[in-house]
C-alpha cells in the first residue's frame, strides 16, 4: 500500500493515479493544451482505485477520439449557436442559407434552449422546444427549420470536441401535416387563364418562363441577355438573384428612425447574384416558339423603356428589370405574382407552385425523365426523389389510366356497346 501511495514520475501524456491524503484515489489525465499553449490536465477523484481506473480509461478514449470537452469555461448552447452562425456558418454558406440559420438561432433556439450547457443538452430539451413552438402557433415546418439548424450546429460542436453527442440528431422533430406539404399544380385551363392576363402586363415573359419551364424565381430574376440565345432558341442558367439586404446610411448623428430597408439613404450590403451552387443548376433550357416570340417582344419593349428614361435608366443587362432599369427585387416580384393570380381569377398559390405545374405538364406530355431533370435542374443522384416531390398525378392522368385498363381488360369501347345491347335483349 505504501508503494501505491507514492507518486512516481511518468512519461509525457501518461495519466497519473495516486491515493491522496483524503484517502480517495485521484488522477491527472493529460487532455492536450490550452489556448495559451500550456498543458491541460483533467483532475478526477473516486473512492476506489478500480472506479478511478475505469473513469480514466473512458476519458482517455474520449480524448483520443476527439470527443472530450475542451479546456476552458464550458459552452452554453446560446454562446455556441451565436458563435457558430456568425463565425463558422456565415463565411461558407450562401446568403439565403445564412438568413435561415440566423432567424432560427435568434428567434427560436437561443430563447428556447440557450441556457443549457452545450455538453449537457439532451434530445428531450429540443423536443420540448418544438412542442412549445407549435403551442405558440408556429407551423411544423418552422420547427423543422429550427431542428435542421440545431442538427447542423451541434454536429459541428461534436466534430470540434465541445460536446460528446449531437442531441438534435437524436431528437424527433414534429410530424409534418400532409396539408402543409401537399401542392396542387395549376391545371392547363388555369395556365391558359394566366396566359391571357400575362399578355396584358409588363415583363409578361417572366411569368411564362415559370409556368412553362419551371424556372425558379432566383434563376429568372438573375437572367441576363447574354444568357439568352433567341436565334438558337435556348437560354443558359448560371446564377441566382439574391434577396437585397440593407444597412442604414443616415448615420448615428441623425438617425432616420426607420428600419434599414426603409432608410432614405440605405446602403445595399449584399451582392445582387451568386452562381448556382450545383452543376445541375448550371444548365441549358430549350425555349418553345411562343416564348421566343414573347422574349423578342420583351427585348424591344425594354429598348423603348430605356430610350424614354434616358439618363434615369440604370443599366444592368438583366432580362427583367424595374421600369427605370436595374434588377427586380424578389419581394416586388412576389407581390406581382399575387396580383397576377387575382386579376386572372385563378386560385391563390405560392410562386413556387408554378414550378410544380411546369414539371407536371412535362410529365403529362410524356417528356423523358432525363430531359425533365435537365430542364428542372435536378442533380442525377437526387432526381428520382425530386420527381416524386414535384411531379403530380392529375385527374386527367388518372382518367386516361382508367381508359387504358378498360381497353386492356374489357376490350375496345365498341365491344362494350355490343355486350350491353346483348344484355338488354336478354
Amino acid at each position: 500500500m505504501a508503494e501505491e501511495k507514492k507518486r512516481t514520475r511518468r512519461a509525457n501524456g501518461e495519466s497519473a493515479i495516486y491515493l491522496g491524503k483524503d484517502e480517495r484515489w485521484h488522477a491527472r489525465v493529460p487532455m492536450g493544451y490550452k489556448d495559451d499553449g500550456t498543458p491541460y490536465r483533467r483532475h478526477l477523484t473516486r473512492p476506489t482505485r478500480k472506479e478511478l481506473v475505469d473513469e480514466v480509461r473512458r476519458l482517455e478514449k474520449q480524448r483520443d477520439e476527439g470527443s472530450a470537452r475542451q479546456p476552458g469555461k464550458p459552452w452554453t448552447v446560446a454562446k455556441w449557436l451565436e458563435h457558430w452562425v456568425e463565425n463558422i456558418a456565415k463565411p461558407v454558406v450562401s446568403e439565403n442559407t445564412y438568413d435561415g440559420y440566423e432567424v432560427a438561432v435568434r428567434v427560436h433556439l437561443v430563447p428556447g434552449i440557450g441556457r443549457h450547457r452545450l455538453d449537457r443538452l439532451e434530445p428531450e430539451h429540443l423536443e420540448s422546444l418544438y412542442r412549445r413552438m407549435q403551442s405558440a402557433g408556429s407551423k411544423a415546418g418552422t420547427a423543422h427549420q429550427a431542428h435542421r439548424t440545431a442538427r447542423t450546429a451541434l454536429g459541428e460542436a461534436v466534430r470540434r470536441g465541445h460536446a460528446a453527442k449531437n442531441a438534435a440528431a437524436l431528437a424527433k422533430p414534429p410530424r409534418m401535416e400532409e396539408d402543409e406539404s401537399e401542392v396542387e399544380p395549376y391545371s392547363v385551363d388555369e395556365v391558359q387563364s394566366l396566359l391571357l392576363e400575362v399578355n396584358k402586363r409588363r415583363n409578361s415573359a417572366r411569368w411564362m418562363l415559370a409556368l412553362a419551364l419551371g424556372l425558379r424565381q432566383g434563376e429568372t430574376l438573375g437572367l441576363r441577355w447574354s444568357d439568352v440565345d433567341l436565334n438558337n432558341e435556348y437560354l443558359k442558367l448560371r446564377r441566382n438573384r439574391l434577396r437585397p439586404k440593407y444597412e442604414h446610411g443616415c448615420g448615428e448623428a441623425a438617425p432616420c428612425g426607420r428600419k434599414a430597408g426603409y432608410c432614405p439613404n440605405r446602403v445595399q450590403v449584399r451582392r445582387e447574384t451568386k452562381n448556382t451552387k450545383s452543376r445541375a443548376g448550371r444548365r441549358a433550357v430549350p425555349l418553345p416558339g411562343p416564348l421566343v416570340v414573347m422574349l423578342r417582344s420583351h427585348r424591344a419593349a425594354q429598348a423603348r423603356e430605356r430610350a424614354t428614361a434616358g439618363n434615369l435608366w440604370t443599366e444592368s443587362e438583366y432580362v427583367f428589370t424595374k421600369p427605370l432599369g436595374g434588377p427586380l427585387s424578389p419581394n416586388t416580384d412576389y407581390h406581382d405574382w399575387k396580383r397576377l393570380l387575382g386579376d386572372a381569377g385563378v386560385r391563390d398559390g405560392r410562386l413556387h407552385d408554378a414550378r410544380h405545374t411546369a414539371g407536371t405538364v412535362l410529365m403529362l406530355l410524356g417528356v423523358p425523365d432525363r430531359v425533365i431533370d435537365q430542364i428542372m435542374g435536378w442533380e442525377p443522384g437526387g432526381a428520382a426523389r425530386m420527381r416524386a416531390r414535384y411531379l403530380h398525378v392529375t385527374d386527367p392522368m388518372l382518367k386516361e389510366a382508367a381508359r387504358k385498363i378498360e381497353r386492356a381488360i374489357w376490350g375496345a369501347p365498341e365491344n362494350l356497346a355490343v355486350d350491353k345491347d346483348q344484355d338488354n335483349e336478354a
